[in-house]
């Protein structure tokens, strides 16, 4: 094996073992890692080395486990600040969350995916976590249908195809289903999502566009099914979440 390719099997051994640190599993021992990998334990263990000592992981002296280092987080936000749709969101969602009590949230669609750009908490939506960089199936969610919407259904059937995982019993199963929803969404300027990726939930959403009109984001405000209260504040809270998607928009340069 010549050197350029051991050296490309090296980094590609070596990124693969950050995947299996999740929220399921946040912390592994090496020999976790050996039998997940199929890898030999010295390889895992000089891998881990590697990473340890540049900070893309951290081991805990008293438990020997290891965890997901800073640097990582340095890269996030590098990455993070240089999105367009992140700086031109972050402070409209934090006033929305801020305005509403509710948590905002910003997402792009990554492939068959959204993914949370950034994440804000009122105080009557509070999480002890964030959800920024986390992904959630576009089918499930109010921020997936507006992220959808627009589209042909042709290439939403080529992306999602015609049968979708049910998460709760009201989740939106097939395709003709979904496409009635989006339909609804072109029609009204907005999402909603109850309880249909998790029992007790509701989620409102707008989606956000770019220079060209093209829908490129969505902004939500998410909490409760008693903090949102969609039976009586359905309409001010469309009103809110397609305006700060709006100012979202501008800020990309779309002419309304």
């Amino acid at each position: 094996m010549g050197t350029a390719v051991a050296g490309t099997q090296s980094v590609e051994r070596a990124l693969s073992l950050l995947a299996y640190f999740t929220d399921e599993h946040p912390e592994r021992r090496i020999a976790e890692l050996v039998e997940l990998t199929g890898l030999g334990q010295s390889t895992v263990s000089r891998l881990v080395s590697a990473l340890e000592a540049l900070g893309y992981l951290a081991r805990d002296e008293r438990s020997g486990l290891h965890r997901l280092g800073p640097r990582l987080i340095s890269l996030a936000g590098v990455a993070l600040n240089q999105s367009p749709v992140h700086r031109a969101a972050r402070q409209v969602a934090q006033n929305l969350a801020h305005e509403t009590g509710l948590g905002a949230n910003v997402a792009e669609r990554h492939g068959d995916q959204l993914f949370y750009l950034c994440h804000f908490e009122g105080p009557r939506a509070p999480r002890s976590f964030t959800l920024t960089g986390r992904l959630a199936p576009l089918h499930a969610t109010a921020l997936g249908k507006a992220l959808l919407c627009g589209r042909r259904a042709e290439d939403v059937r080529a992306l999602l195809g015609e049968e979708y995982p049910a998460f709760t019993g009201r989740t939106l199963t097939r395709l003709d289903a979904l496409l009635d929803a989006l339909d609804e969404v072109g029609a009204r300027g907005y999402a909603t999502e109850v309880e249909e990726l998790a029992l007790g939930r509701a989620c409102l959403a707008a989606p956000v566009r770019d220079r060209s009109g093209e829908v490129v984001a969505a902004l939500s405000v998410s909490g409760s099914l008693s903090a949102l209260d969609l039976p009586e504040r359905e309409a001010e809270l469309a009103r809110r979440a397609i305006e700060y998607a709006d100012q979202i928009s501008t800020g990309l340069g779309y002419l309304h």
